[in-house]
Order: C-alpha cells, then sequence, then structure tokens
C-alpha cells in the first residue's frame, strides 16, 4: 500500500496533524508527505480571508499532481473564511489520478464555523473527479498539541 499526506499549514497546525496522520499511515503503508507552499500569499490575514472566501488559487510550488501511484490520500488545510485556504484550492483543481482513490480529508480550525462546508467544498471537487471513497476529520486548533486526542479522532474516523 502506498499512501500520500498532501497538506497546506500558515501557522504550523495542519502540519502537526499531517506529521501524526503520516506516522499513524506509516504503521500499514510506505507514505509520502507533501507540503504546499503558496508563492504568492500575502501575510494580511483579511487578503488572506478575501481570498479563500472568494475561492482565489495560489500560486504553489511544483509539486506532484498525479496522484494514481496512490491506494490512499489524504489531503489536509486549515479552515479560511468558510473554505480550504488558496494554496489546497489550488491543488485540488490540478491534481488527478483520483478514480476509485481511498481519500481522507482533515481540517483544523479556530472557530469551527465553516468547517464542515470547507470539508464538503473539498470532497465536491474531489468527486467531481471520480475520488472513491471519503473519510473526514477536523481538529480544532486548541486540540492540535494532544497527540493522544489526535490519534484518536484519526482512528475513529478513518478506520487507520
Amino acid at each position: 500500500m502506498k499512501s500520500v499526506v498532501i497538506y497546506y499549514s500558515y501557522s504550523g497546525n495542519t502540519k502537526k496533524i499531517a506529521n501524526i496522520l503520516t506516522e499513524s499511515l506509516s504503521k500499514t503503508s510506505q507514505v509520502e508527505e507533501i507540503e504546499l507552499i503558496a508563492l504568492d500569499e500575502s501575510r494580511a490575514f483579511l487578503k488572506q480571508c478575501h481570498r479563500a472566501f472568494s475561492k482565489t488559487r495560489a500560486k504553489i510550488n511544483p509539486v506532484k499532481f498525479d496522484l494514481s501511484d496512490y491506494d490512499t490520500i489524504c489531503l489536509g488545510s486549515p479552515v479560511w473564511a468558510f473554505g480550504p485556504a488558496p494554496a489546497m484550492n489550488a491543488y485540488l483543481d490540478l491534481c488527478i489520478g483520483l478514480e476509485g482513490k481511498q481519500i481522507i480529508l482533515f481540517t483544523t480550525y479556530g472557530s469551527g464555523t465553516g468547517n464542515q462546508r470547507c470539508l464538503d467544498y473539498m470532497q465536491d471537487l474531489l468527486s467531481k473527479k471520480k475520488a472513491g471513497t471519503f473519510s473526514r476529520f477536523s481538529i480544532a486548533q486548541l486540540k492540535v498539541k494532544e497527540k493522544d486526542f489526535v490519534i484518536k479522532k484519526i482512528q475513529e474516523t478513518t478506520r487507520l
């Protein structure tokens, strides 16, 4: 089995979850981890929220977009203005090779407002690319440092 964990993390919260997910997957699978880097990102929070709310696509670092070699594909993003970060929006548009694959979507969030909408949006985009089954989980920013909590949430929702 081959798995990939692809994520964008601005503050480091989503990266922490991605690292724990990679560790969990590595017990039964060969895992690759890919961090998306936004090349045109603003450091102003309100500009970032506006870009996320308007579903802007960021310019991202060159990464692997053909995912046909993987059995499980994990995609993670912080929730910004009810949706994924612009870097994840760009990746979701460009990725291919999802047909029939197991997809794990994960988010990190502050207030929780818009979290389900973000996950629904990501799942809808990937469903249009004929992705297979979906598992989803979310972690509040106040819980990202609680490794046992995160592992339990991963296990509950993904059956890993």
